[in-house]
């Protein structure tokens, strides 16, 4: 029996594994024949990205709408949010001292290539975007998943005040999920042909680049998200679960962390992560909304890449990273990450963002730089902030649900 939980556990993620690996050879040797498979990988990005925009609303608006107590319902989105700032600033404090002891550009560029920055929105525009669209219809785009968990959580409260569980809306949206979840299930039995796409695709791409001018602020930041799996994630499982928190948490990480690595999304992680959460013993309500809004606003990878982009820019301009800074580095990595979730790549939202405020004289010339080095680093980022979500669904479920949370559930097991 234990054999076969084991091989039920780890079997298809040591399927995946291993097609990562064998796609990145295969990339490295064959690098033209790797762009030629790479819509194998893009189908499956495709068809998660059309799950997830439902199964975002029917799980945020189910959990609000069954909830017994609308006080509840507030105190898991308070506490939600309060730990995302919490932890996204942790990450951009690291990320700052390590800066400073490992400086990622040690002598400024002679020759810096101007890019092509396009049209951008106001910051008011931007801000009024991220919580809205102008109508129904455009809620239906993964690129609006703000306003949608928006829209998600006062249907689920509206619902909740019309009657609460026992409202037929109520009840479908619980089956929706249900069905949603099971949908995932079947198109992830496609993943290790897509993983072997995309990162095939991948290192026939960035590899270059990888071991040129950007080798070495890469050799500091993919250590770092590696060490931070396994420091922080422990300690904030522990914070949360108990003593059991980091055993139960390294058991049921590893499908999302996986899934978010191939994906480049957050958004695209969230069914993994459901699934995690309920194999942990986590309340349905708290993972059903813990996690979907972490998709968009949890985002502890992407500080730690705003900081580095910050410090790169400046080494290349022949600027210090001074101390006097971090208050500003720091809290625009933790409001910028919000606009760079759910889509890959972020849309280059965040680079805007970033060149506006710290480069606004330079924009042209430091846009393509912070661009290429978004690209370089959004596997592991998105590896943090996607797995991460889950890991936080931990510290909410003591605050919701009491810190012996994890050993009542065990022990009914």
């Amino acid at each position: 029996m234990e054999k076969k939980t084991v091989l039920k556990n780890y079997g298809f993620l040591a399927v995946m594994l291993l097609a990562m690996l064998t796609g990145c050879l295969f990339g490295q040797l064959l690098p033209k024949a790797a762009e030629a498979v790479k819509p194998l990988g893009t189908v499956f990005i495709n068809m998660m990205f059309c799950v997830v925009v439902p199964l975002v609303f029917v799980s945020i608006a189910g959990a609000v709408a069954n909830m017994g107590s609308l006080r509840r319902a507030g105190k898991i989105m308070g506490v939600t949010v309060a730990v995302f700032v919490v932890t996204g600033t942790i990450a951009a404090v690291l990320m700052f001292v390590l800066m400073k002891l490992v400086p990622p550009v040690l002598t400024p560029w002679q020759e810096i290539p101007a890019g092509e920055i396009g049209a951008h929105a106001s910051t008011s525009e931007m801000l009024v975007n991220f919580f809205t669209v102008e109508d129904f219809a455009g809620l239906l785009s993964r690129k609006a998943m703000l306003p949608l968990i928006v829209f998600s959580v006062l249907f689920g409260f509206a619902a909740n005040m019309a009657g609460g569980a026992e409202t037929a809306v109520a009840k479908w949206l619980s089956g929706m999920t249900e069905v949603m979840l099971k949908f995932v299930k079947i198109i992830t039995y496609y993943a290790p042909v897509a993983f072997f796409a995309i990162f095939a695709n991948l290192v026939a791409t960035y590899g270059p680049q990888i071991a040129g001018a950007y080798g070495r602020a890469l050799a500091v930041y993919y250590p770092l998200c590696l060490v931070y799996v396994f420091t922080a994630f422990p300690l904030f499982s522990r914070f949360g679960g108990g003593r059991r928190g980091p055993g139960v948490m390294l058991r049921n990480i590893g499908r999302p962390a996986l899934v978010s690595l191939g994906t480049c999304s957050s958004v695209a992680t969230i069914p993994s992560n459901l699934e995690a959460a309920e194999r942990s013993g986590i309340s349905r309500d708290v993972a059903e909304m813990v996690i979907p809004l972490g998709a968009t606003m949890h985002m502890d990878g992407s500080c730690f890449s705003c900081v580095l982009k910050v410090a790169f820019v400046w080494g290349v301009f022949g600027q210090e990273l001074r101390w006097s800074s971090l208050p500003a580095v720091v809290t625009v990595a933790v409001l910028s990450s919000v606009g760079m979730s759910g889509v890959p790549g972020g849309g280059y939202i965040g680079e805007y963002i970033i060149c506006s405020l710290f480069f606004p004289t330079q924009m042209e010339l430091a846009f393509p730089i912070l661009v290429a080095i978004g690209n370089l680093v959004d596997p592991p980022a998105t590896m943090i902030n996607a797995s991460g979500d889950y890991v936080i669904s931990f510290i909410v479920s003591r605050f919701a649900d009491g810190k012996n949370w994890l050993e009542k559930a065990l022990a009914k097991e």
